[in-house]
């Protein structure tokens, strides 16, 4: 593993109560300016940050384990990644790939195409978000297979367009009196140990049975899921349930499509979640993780879905800007050369211990899951699996006063997520966890 540059900023320092003044001014412009329809979340406004250091705008300095929802996996303000976007802005911003392309997009395909799963043909295509890389899959799969249902799973977070609110399970905030939403999308049961209590074959059973006799196989287009569920609660199916599943859509001419764009590069301890089961996508959507930061996303899969669109059926003008291509494959080599995978797996190991170690202590803590630098703690009322989703809110808040960054996340509101940089120090990723467990212990 190559060494990184010793960061200037180690260590949490807070120096006001939280948010601090600046942050407060700036609060109330924000209440002015800004619709009041996105979350308000901790109002501390950020100034500058790197590695796995945020300082605010009153010159604390946060401790970041959420990495803006598993983006900056690399860190923040890394020197490869600043280095590869300054000189991309010094040559060109933009010209649109569909009018006059550039190599930056082509090599980030090439990229996704080699690091997705599977020993076949790939093609890809570059779009700006998650839910942007999510619709377009099922516009593959639907044109390819002549098919139009999509089957989805209980507690998936897809996005927040029209398309993927249907996609998404959760009504409020996502979806509450946006609809109608769009046709043809379907929901079954995903495998949820703590709560079901099946094993993966069973699990992914009890989903077929559901799709075939509520949809059925022939008119299904797209099987999407999230290996290990997001916003819906870190659910990490159990083992058996995703192979049995992508063997079921092979054997029915069904489009298995993988939502990695939480869970994707390096974030649990392989390059994608579905690695750790030898699973192979047909299609494979990507974002966050991406970019280090910068706006992009991407489809890879099969050749042949991926050729079937007609020309112009896909792209966009920002989608693959040359600017953001460029962070990917500075983003990319990063993880490569500092095998940031690796990492994932020895913070994993760290995590998990310490969840642990709560979860034998604090009946409130229900149960401890996620995989590598992707790991949660579900809360419930102790001697029930009732959600306590007021549990989470205060271990939150707390943690926050203290000037580290968690993040909720949960059907139910009930579960705290941990999405630390890769690049965190064993003494930064101590710190935190300390800081969580003290106000863990204190409910």
């Amino acid at each position: 593993m190559d060494s990184a540059p010793a960061p200037l900023l180690t260590e949490r320092k807070v120096l006001t109560e939280l948010p601090g003044p600046r942050s407060l001014a700036l609060h109330e412009r924000r209440r002015a300016a800004v619709s009041h329809g996105l979350t308000q979340g901790f109002p501390v406004y950020i100034e500058r940050a790197e590695g796995a250091i945020l300082v605010d705008a009153d010159g604390n300095q946060l401790l970041d384990l959420g990495s803006g929802i598993a983006v900056t996996s690399i860190g923040h303000a890394v020197p490869e990644l600043v280095e590869a976007v300054s000189r991309q802005v010094a040559d060109f911003t933009h010209t649109c790939f569909m009018v006059t392309p550039y190599e930056e997009y082509v090599a980030v395909c090439e990229r996704l195409n080699e690091l997705t799963p599977g020993d076949f043909a790939k093609t890809s295509a570059l779009f700006n978000s998650g839910a942007e890389a999510v619709e377009n899959a099922v516009k593959v799969a639907r044109l390819a297979t002549g098919r139009p249902a999509v089957v989805v799973f209980d507690h998936a977070y897809h996005g927040r367009t029209n398309l993927t609110m249907a996609l998404t399970a959760k009504n409020m905030p996502y979806k509450d009196r946006f609809g109608p939403f769009a046709p043809e999308v379907y929901r079954v049961a995903m495998s949820y140990p703590y709560r079901d209590g099946l094993s993966g074959p069973e699990a992914a059973a009890r989903a077929i049975a559901e799709i075939e006799t509520q949809v059925g196989a022939h008119n299904v287009a797209a099987l999407l899921i999230e290996p290990i569920q997001g916003e819906g609660g870190f659910v990490v199916p159990a083992e058996g349930f995703l192979p049995a599943l992508a063997d079921w859509a092979r054997a029915n001419g069904v489009v298995f499509v993988a939502d990695e764009i939480q869970s994707g590069f390096c974030r649990t301890g392989d390059w994608f979640a579905v690695d750790h089961e030898g699973v192979v996508p047909d299609l494979v959507t990507t974002a966050k993780g991406l970019a280090g930061g910068m706006p992009l996303a991407g489809v890879t899969g099969r050749a042949e879905l991926m050729n079937a669109v007609h020309e112009g059926g896909l792209g966009g003008t920002y989608g693959g800007n040359p600017v953001a291509a460029a962070a990917a494959l500075a983003t990319i080599e990063t993880m490569r050369s500092r095998d940031l995978a690796g990492r994932a797996r020895a913070l994993g190991v760290t995590i998990r211990a310490r969840f642990d170690e709560l979860a034998s202590e604090c009946p409130a803590v229900g149960d401890v899951r996620g995989r590598g630098a992707m790991m949660a703690l579900e809360f419930v009322r102790p001697g029930t699996t009732t959600p306590d989703a007021a549990a989470a809110k205060a271990v939150v808040a707390a943690c926050q006063r203290e000037g580290v960054v968690t993040l909720s996340c949960g059907t139910w509101g009930n579960v705290i997520r941990l999405l630390p940089p890769l690049v965190i120090t064993d003494a930064q990723l101590a710190d935190g966890l300390d800081v969580l467990a003290s106000t863990i212990r204190a409910l």
